[in-house]
C-alpha cells in the first residue's frame, strides 16, 4: 500500500513537472507570434510601361523597406479582363489601379471598386486631371508619326485627305487606353464625330492594338503615317529611329492617365501610400526621369516641341457616353 501511494505521487510529480516545461516552452513561442508580424504588401494593377512601372515600385520600395509589391501589370484591354474575372470569382484582388485613361477608370469606379481618395498634394494636380476617386499622375500625349522626309499632316483631318491615302496605323480603343481617349476627344471636337473614323477608313486607315504598333510599322515602312503616343516616338528618335514626330492642330491629345485605391475588403494599409507616392513630387520625378510626362508642371519629362498644342478632351461630358461611342467605333472597324 505504502508503495503504491509513493508510485502515486511519483506519478502526480511527473506530470507537475512536465506541465511546468511545457508552460514555459510556450511562452518564448507565444511572444514570438504576437510581436512577428508579416511583411507589409499590396498588389498594383497597371497598364503603365514596364521600365515606369518598376521604376516607381522600386522608388517607393525606397521609403518603405520591406513592402511587397504584386504588380499586374498589361494593356488595357486584358486589365478589363482581369478586373471582371475578379469581380465574377469573389471581387477585386487589387489594392491599387493604376489606369492609362480617366474612362477606363471612370468604368471602374460605376462599378463601385474605387474608395473615395484624393492625394496630400490634390490641389497641384489641374482640376481637368482628378475626381473625388482618383487623381492623374501622368500624361500620354497622342500625336502623329511619319517617316523622315514625307508628307507630314498639318492637322487631324488632314488624315482623311487623298493625299494621305494609303496605310495609315490607328490602334484600337478597344484595346489601348490612349486610344479610347482619343476617340472620345474625336467624338466630340467640333467638325470631327464618329464620322472621322469612318473617313479615316475610306481613306486607308487600318486598325492596330496599339499605339507601339503603329510606331514601329512606320518605322519599319508598314505604314506611311501612324498615330502613336509621344514620349515613345522621342525615344525611339533618340535612338537614331527614321521618324518625324507631329502634333497636329488642334493639338497633341492629352489623355491622362490615373491612380485610385479600391474598395476591396481589408485593402492594404499602404494602398493610400502608394498611390500619393506616385502622385507626390518624388514619385512624379521618378516618372519623368523614365520617359513619362508628369502630371505636375516644370518637373521635366520627354520634350513638348515649341508652338506645339495641346488638345484636352471634355472628360466629364465624355463618362456618360464612352459605351456608346465605343460600340459605334466597333460598328466602323469591328
Amino acid at each position: 500500500m505504502q508503495t503504491a501511494t509513493h508510485h502515486v505521487r511519483r506519478s502526480r510529480r511527473w506530470c507537475r513537472a512536465v506541465l511546468a516545461t511545457l508552460l514555459i516552452a510556450s511562452v518564448p513561442a507565444c511572444a514570438t507570434s504576437s510581436t512577428s508580424a508579416a511583411s507589409p504588401a499590396l498588389t498594383l494593377y497597371t497598364c503603365a510601361s514596364a521600365n515606369v512601372e518598376q521604376a516607381v515600385v522600386t522608388a517607393f520600395r525606397a521609403t518603405h523597406p520591406g513592402t511587397a509589391v504584386k504588380v499586374f501589370r498589361a494593356p488595357t484591354g486584358q486589365l478589363n479582363a482581369r478586373v471582371s474575372a475578379d469581380t465574377r470569382s469573389g471581387g477585386i484582388r487589387a489594392d491599387v489601379i493604376w489606369a492609362c485613361d480617366p474612362l477606363t477608370m471612370h468604368g471602374y469606379d460605376e462599378q463601385g471598386l474605387l474608395a473615395s481618395w484624393q492625394p496630400p498634394n490634390a490641389a497641384a494636380i489641374p482640376a481637368a486631371y482628378r475626381t473625388p476617386h482618383f487623381a492623374g499622375v501622368d500624361v500620354l500625349y497622342v500625336v502623329v508619326v511619319v517617316r523622315s522626309g514625307q508628307p507630314a499632316p498639318a492637322t487631324w483631318m488632314d488624315l482623311t485627305a487623298s493625299r494621305f491615302h494609303g496605310p495609315i496605323a490607328i490602334p484600337s480603343p478597344t484595346f489601348a487606353a490612349s486610344a479610347l481617349g482619343l476617340m472620345g476627344y474625336f467624338a466630340s471636337a467640333p467638325n470631327y464625330g464618329m464620322n472621322y473614323y469612318r473617313s479615316l477608313k475610306r481613306n486607308g486607315a487600318v486598325q492596330v492594338d496599339t499605339p507601339a504598333d503603329a510606331l514601329t510599322g512606320v518605322e519599319q515602312g508598314t505604314y506611311a503615317v501612324g498615330v502613336t503616343l509621344a514620349n515613345a516616338a522621342y525615344a525611339d528618335q533618340k535612338k537614331g529611329s527614321p521618324i518625324q514626330v507631329v502634333w497636329p492642330r488642334p493639338g497633341g491629345v492629352a489623355v491622362y492617365a490615373p491612380i485610385g485605391i479600391t474598395t476591396k475588403p481589408h485593402r492594404s494599409t499602404l494602398a493610400a501610400s502608394f498611390a500619393s507616392f506616385v502622385a507626390s513630387t518624388t514619385g512624379q520625378r521618378v516618372l519623368a526621369r523614365n520617359g513619362t510626362y508628369p502630371v505636375l508642371p516644370r518637373l521635366g519629362g520627354p520634350p513638348i516641341p515649341a508652338g506645339a498644342r495641346v488638345a484636352v478632351p471634355d472628360w466629364p461630358s465624355l463618362f456618360s457616353q464612352y459605351k456608346r461611342l465605343l460600340a459605334e467605333y466597333s460598328s466602323i472597324y469591328g
